[in-house]
């Protein structure tokens, strides 16, 4: 088996991390239980998708987007011990509906069998449809029940953060992140699929599906939730903003190495799952410059959804020998160097500002 350099991590989480994470959840589960009454209301079968839904959320995961908005929050000033401070945890859980949303569509977009190691919810849905021997094609049912479960998701995200206790005029001055971020997902989403449909292989163009699709919504905008709703300055946003708009590229860097190298039993999906759904990362886009003749066999392998085990393996020999998963680690060691040097422009408050940077480390040198 060949595998790319690695890093090791920190032993430990920054302190605080696990029971943030738990926080979270448990506001979760509790806005999911809520809401599942009025699911209820509509019908059981409602009922039941929605049980599904909240299984998806409360799967897994590691929470970073809260995570960066509280610590976000914490450096500009948020008191933990506060009278916003639930309030505030609260509204930075709904980022995880959003996260939610955006996995349950790109699943289905991606035709992505497995999540987390469990059938996606397109798949869960359409078996329900087999075994049960329902009217018209399982895949279909399968995959508008993804849609309408993903739009729900991310509507209910907006409910938990107007809903989340904060004054009005707090909720307002957040509106900025939180407008910007659903767009910015989105967006980048587009840029993807419109990517692959026309087979841009370019590395701008990875970059800047990396820059939209996970690094605004992931890092960057979470950080400046967290900051305005503390009231931050111009400073500490636009430090915040330059911090996570590299290290979230960076984070999704990571990923794409992960998604070619990584164990399936940690990733949660079949080793190369990237490269059967065609897609076009930077790692890529660097190995198809330096391929020569090798090119072909690297764009006939994409998007093969039987592509087999030895052919991803020829491929990731190839990577390695065309220096693309070497260029690709520099890239992340250049962003997660730039990022850091952002966080000393602004005065950020301790232990927040270090808690960021161990936060970036870890989500840039992640070895599984």
């Amino acid at each position: 088996m060949v595998h790319p350099p690695t890093h090791v991590l920190p032993e430990t989480e920054p302190e605080g991390s696990v029971e943030l994470r738990e926080s979270v959840e448990r506001e979760l589960a509790r806005y999911l239980a809520h809401r599942r009454e009025d699911a209820a209301a509509i019908g059981p079968v409602f009922a039941d998708a929605v049980d599904a839904l909240t299984r998806f959320v409360l799967g897994g995961g590691k929470r970073l987007r809260p995570t960066f908005a509280w610590w976000g929050w914490r450096g500009a000033g948020g008191d933990p011990e506060g009278p916003d401070a639930d309030g505030v945890l609260r509204a930075l859980s709904a980022l995880e509906l959003i996260q939610a949303s955006a996995l349950v569509h790109d699943d289905l977009i991606d035709a992505s069998a497995t999540r987390r190691g469990k059938p996606t919810v397109h798949v869960e849905f359409a078996g329900r449809h087999a075994d049960g021997g329902w009217c018209g094609p399982p895949a279909r049912f399968g995959a508008a029940a993804a849609i309408l479960l993903g739009d729900l998701a991310l509507t209910w995200a907006d409910d938990l953060y107007r809903e989340s206790g904060l004054p009005a005029e707090v909720l307002d001055r957040g509106h900025e992140a939180w407008r910007g971020m659903r767009t910015d997902v989105l967006g980048g989403q587009f840029l993807d699929v419109h990517t692959q449909a026309v087979g841009d292989s370019s590395p701008a163009a990875a970059l800047r599906i990396d820059r939209f699709k996970t690094a605004a919504y992931t890092v960057e905008r979470p950080l400046q939730l967290g900051a305005l709703l503390a009231g931050a300055d111009e400073s500490i946003v636009a430090a915040y903003r330059r911090f996570g708009a590299d290290i979230g590229v960076a984070f999704q860097l990571r990923d794409d190495l992960l998604g070619v190298y990584g164990d399936p039993a940690v990733t949660g999906k079949p080793a190369g799952d990237d490269l059967r759904e065609g897609k076009r990362t930077l790692l890529v886009a660097l190995a198809l410059e330096k391929a020569g003749p090798a090119a072909t066999e690297i764009t006939d392998a994409l998007g093969d959804p039987d592509l087999s085990p030895e052919r991803v393996e020829r491929l990731r020999e190839l990577f390695l020998q065309l220096g693309a998963v070497q260029a690709v680690e520099q890239r992340i060691a250049a962003l997660t160097g730039a990022a850091l040097d952002a966080l000393t422009t602004a005065e950020i408050a301790e232990p927040a500002a270090t808690t960021l940077q161990e936060l970036a480390v870890r989500a840039t040198r992640r070895h599984r």
